[in-house]
């Protein structure tokens, strides 16, 4: 019993560190945007369609991991994924609204935000009724 909870304490301190790599990673491209761009293997300035190929592979392994806990029924997982997923939309439509300033594209950020708390709300509680 001992072997297993020092097993699972150390998995969990693995699984701790890689969060907290990944927001320093995510914490770099904020404060360095083309040091930590080329770090990471990424031209300071795409040429391509390298960032659009970035942005694609995060909302899709982020999408497979909301459907993951959704037919795991992780409530208290989606709970937290769609309060995080607010606080990202919230961010992305400042981010629109700074760069182009286009209504409809700072509309959907703003309204696909509130869908998220709403989400949030909704699974939390039906993760307090279990």
């Amino acid at each position: 019993m001992a072997h297993t909870h020092r097993r699972d304490r150390w998995i969990l301190v693995i699984c701790l560190l890689g969060g907290v790599l990944l927001t320093v990673i995510g914490v770099r491209y904020f404060l360095t945007p083309e040091g930590a761009a080329r770090t990471f293997g990424v031209p300071a300035r795409p040429v391509g369609h390298e960032l659009h190929y970035i942005i694609g592979l995060r909302n899709v392994w982020l999408g497979l991991l909301a459907v993951t806990f959704a037919l795991l029924r992780e409530w208290r997982a989606l709970a937290l994924w769609f309060g995080f997923g607010a606080a990202v939309c919230f961010a992305d439509a400042g981010i629109v609204a700074s760069s182009t300033g286009r209504v409809p594209q700072i509309a959907f950020h703003l309204a696909c935000g509130v869908a998220c708390i709403g989400l949030s709300v909704l699974t939390w509680q039906r993760h307090n009724k279990n």
